[in-house]
């Protein structure tokens, strides 16, 4: 199921908010991004957002995902940029108010006979991938 990610706002006061959701209901959980805006109130300086996860070695990473300003880019559509919660947005530089929207996906895990079939998945997935050759350019 679809949710509409009601949005958050960072600002000066609040510089950043974390997505969390409860890992025990046996889902999937993504959080898709679609967009950052500056909104009212917004003075012309770099505001730049940062997206906080934790790698596979569980160390915090900080990746900037935007870098809005009045005058040139008070917008950025991310194109439903998926992220797996819990996830932290910060706003690294600037005060904002910044405000972020998307969509968080929900998607529940079938029963454990699911985890069987792994394997026939990871085949097809390995043909997908063959499919999704790189265009070779035309011979001219």
């Amino acid at each position: 199921s679809h949710l509409l990610f009601p949005g958050c706002e960072l600002t000066a006061s609040t510089k950043s908010y974390t997505f969390q959701v409860d890992e025990k209901d046996d889902a999937d959980h993504i959080l898709a991004l679609s967009v950052v805006c500056l909104t009212d109130g917004a003075k012309d300086e770099c505001n730049v957002v940062e997206v906080v996860g934790r790698n596979h070695e569980n160390q915090e990473i900080a990746v900037p995902v935007a870098n809005l300003k009045l005058s040139c880019q008070p917008l950025l559509s991310l194109d439903n940029f998926k992220l797996q919660p819990p996830v932290t947005f910060r706003l690294a530089a600037g005060s904002g108010p910044v405000h972020l929207a998307g969509w968080h996906r929900i998607t529940h895990r079938e029963d454990a006979s699911f985890e069987e079939d792994d394997d026939d998945l990871s085949e097809e997935d390995e043909e997908e991938e063959k499919e999704l050759a790189p265009i070779m350019p035309a011979k001219k």
